[in-house]
């Protein structure tokens, strides 16, 4: 259905139809004033087509006065209530304009006013009723960020509704996850798409299943559990929520011992066989026994240093049996080079299994102050006096068996009577690791005593918790020492580090719209409404005006879903141009030449703003300026932006007028919308306060009339060729 015409167009064609119809009133009594007279009438005609003229100026001048301080006047008022009623502006009206209307803008300003109050209370009411929920919200959020894994939750066709802070540490691949986006485009979807089909199928109510997935760069393993959400909506499929870990370093761990494992029997299956048959010969000849023992004994200083070496059981037998006893030295070193061979793998073996055996078990990153200072309260509470010393470090352990292992030390040593007051030292040495000194002046404790103690359990209650359990779940080993009158137990630490700043806390958000759940998808953009689409508003700064030959230096975006500024999806950095940045330019953005250096290339940077824009409208102010810059690097970086565009230049004009400002100050001072100082004219600031500017014309552009995404197209080209030169070529469908 056609859309009726404006109050402009209307004046216009009031007026027009008032200035012909004079002239045909005119025209008709000339005529009739004529052929009355019969004669020279040459006169009237030209008083007639004078005063024809005058009728016309005057009827175009009141137009042009009605068109100006009427028509206009009532457009802009209309626009100003507009953004009271939809967009929520709360500035006072400004009705100086519409002076001429009489009553109409106190009257409308008077009604701006009060609908301003009633918003308010009942905004009150709700913030009072809804307070506890809030806070409710908060405290799930903060849960759920703090999860230790990833968890998704998306709809039946795999768009995100919610994910956490770990989840974007693992999916990240280029470009963060973000709601309504396809989880798919970051996971292999074979798993994905066989576990939900199963659970599908499934005839559990509550069916749940594991998977093993891989990212879509292969760069990861991961574990997962997929839930299939109960069914609420008739006709709309459930979601499912998506919990996963990073499996990749268990993976990798299980590798290393498989073959560790692996050359385990490999390497001593072949020397422990020789040996067998060597055994074996000796067992035969009893007489070579003697001799043999004696080049043992003489050979055992010399430890495992030979290299793997031996000859077959069948050639050890034949070499045996055929030598008389007074050759046995061939025996001897044969048996030799083999218990050398086994020596030294298991030697090896040993060191390797030592080296990875941390590796197997979840230990933590300590600091050495906050262990001393646990270590410190258990000796206080066991009644033993203790003095401690360590340098700042980094210590990977399990601080609770260690305290646990030294407190009982000491309460051992105190009921033995070694000693009661004690240091306990935690040193640097050379390399990864430090050395953990537990020492008291007295007598020494023996290295026997030490070790029988090791495999007592430390408490009652934790009848499998031993000292040498503790000792081997940290990969290390204890001993005792007598330095004088000084008496200790060493213990190395394993994977020790100075200790730094500490880094800044990582905010880990939690991201979601659960509506999305239930939003019916449409196939086609341009059948969409407004509020169904997902937006990426963008801005960028430049070394200057001229698309063709100037550079990007900055680009900023935010994406708009489900109606809402989602504020934990921001994409925003700097960008190389890779020539010098004009002084002119420096001053209206303020980035400089130095700002630049290091950051990545408008190359890389356009291929990582069109993974960040898949999918979505692209929304800026003055959008033909940004399209163009983005556009002249397409073939470079490999893509195409084929999104469809919106510029909330023409979005203004077809709410305001054509004849009103619409530059972003204009328009974000209408909204009553705020733009920093230290914001204005920098990318990311810019493109906030454009998207909040999109988001308050939405409900007035439905206001109008104009719901879906092509119905708003149509009306904004009617107001130029800007989108039309965007759009044309783009396939307005899902």
């Amino acid at each position: 259905m056609a859309k009726p015409a404006g109050l402009r167009a209307r004046l216009m064609a009031l007026f027009g139809a008032l200035a012909l119809g004079c002239m045909l009133a005119l025209a008709g009594a000339l005529w009739l004033v004529q052929g009355r007279m019969g004669g020279d009438a040459s006169g009237f005609v030209q008083a007639g087509l004078l005063a024809g003229f005058g009728i016309v100026g005057l009827i175009v001048a009141a137009w042009f006065w009605c068109d100006t301080h009427l028509a206009r006047a009532a457009d802009a008022l209309a626009g100003s209530l507009r953004a009271r009623t939809h967009a929520g502006v709360n500035t006072p009206m400004n009705t100086a304009r519409a002076r001429y209307l009489g009553d109409l803008g106190g009257a409308a300003a008077g009604m701006a006013q009060a609908l301003h109050d009633t918003r308010g209370a009942l905004a009150d009411a709700v913030a009072r009723e809804t307070d506890r929920l809030s806070s409710e919200k908060l405290r799930l959020e903060k849960l759920l960020a703090d999860v230790p894994v990833a968890v998704l939750l998306c709809t039946a066709d795999h768009q995100l509704v919610f994910y956490n802070g770990q989840a974007v540490d693992l999916l990240d691949g280029g470009a963060a996850p973000g709601l309504d986006r396809n989880v798919l485009d970051y996971l292999r979807e074979g798993p994905v798409r066989h576990a939900y089909q199963r659970l599908i199928d499934a005839v559990d109510p509550d069916p749940s299943a594991d998977l093993l997935c891989a990212t879509t760069g292969a760069t990861r393993l991961l574990a997962g559990r997929m839930r299939v959400l109960r069914r609420t909506d008739a006709g709309v499929a459930p979601g499912y929520v998506l919990t996963l870990r990073d499996v990749t370093a268990d993976m990798a761990v299980h590798t290393s011992r498989e073959t560790l494992l692996a050359d385990v029997f490999d390497r001593v299956r072949r020397p422990a066989a020789n040996l067998q048959t060597v055994i074996g010969v000796l067992a035969e000849a009893p007489e070579l026994t003697g001799a043999a023992a004696e080049e043992m004994r003489d050979a055992a200083p010399q430890g495992g240093g030979a290299t793997q070496a031996g000859a077959g059981a069948a050639t050890l037998r034949e070499t045996a049996i055929q030598h008389s006893p007074p050759q046995t030295a061939d025996l001897t070193r044969a048996m030799i080079a083999e218990i050398r061979t086994l020596t030294a793998a298991l030697t090896e073996l040993g060191a390797r299994y030592d080296e990875g055996r941390t590796d197997w078990r979840p230990l933590n990153q300590t600091r050495s102050a906050d262990l001393m200072d646990s270590l410190r309260a258990r000796f206080d509470a066991l009644g033993l006096r203790v003095e401690t010393d360590s340098p700042d470090l980094i210590v990977n352990c399990d601080g609770f068996e260690l305290v646990t292992l030294l407190g009982w030390l000491g309460a051992r040593l105190a009921a033995e009577g070694y000693g009661d007051a004690f240091q306990l030292r935690l040193r640097e040495e050379d390399g990864p690791g430090a050395m953990l000194d537990l020492t008291w002046t007295g007598k020494p404790l023996p290295v026997g005593t030490f070790d029988a103690w090791l495999t007592e359990p430390m408490a009652p209650t934790a009848p499998d918790l031993t000292g040498r359990g503790v000792l081997l779940t940290h990969g290390t080993e204890g001993w005792t020492e007598a330095r004088g009158d000084v008496a200790a137990i060493c213990m190395p630490v394993r994977n020790v580090r100075r200790a730094g700043r500490r880094p800044a806390p990582i905010r880990r958000a939690v991201v979601y719209d659960f509506d999305l759940l239930s939003k019916a998808r449409s196939a086609a953009v341009a059948d969409s409404p407004l509020g169904d689409l997902t937006y990426v508003v963008f801005d960028t700064e430049t070394t200057g005006l001229n698309p063709g030959s100037d550079e990007i230096v900055q680009i900023a975006a935010v994406r708009v879903v489900n109606g809402r500024r989602v504020e934990g999806e921001v994409f925003d950095t700097l960008v190389d141009p890779a020539r010098p940045i004009p002084a002119s330019s420096t001053e209206v953005h303020g980035i400089t030449d130095a700002m630049v250096v290091g950051a990545p290339g408008v190359r890389q940077v356009t291929a990582d703003f069109h993974r960040f824009a898949k999918g979505a409208v692209l929304i800026a102010h003055n959008a033909p300026f940004d399209m163009a810059f983005l556009r002249r690097h397409e073939d470079a970086a490999g893509v195409r932006f084929d999104n469809p565009v919106l510029d909330t230049v023409l979005l203004s004009a077809v709410l305001f007028g054509q004849l009103e400002e619409h530059s972003l100050d204009a328009l974000t001072m209408r909204l009553g919308i705020t733009i920093p100082e230290e914001a204005r004219h920098t990318a990311l600031g810019d493109t906030v306060a454009t998207a909040d500017a999109f988001l308050k014309l939405m409900p007035m552009l439905r206001a109008r009339g104009l719901g879906t995404f092509g119905e708003v197209l149509a009306e904004v080209r009617r107001h130029g060729r800007l989108l039309r030169d965007l759009n044309d070529d783009v396939v307005l469908k899902g």
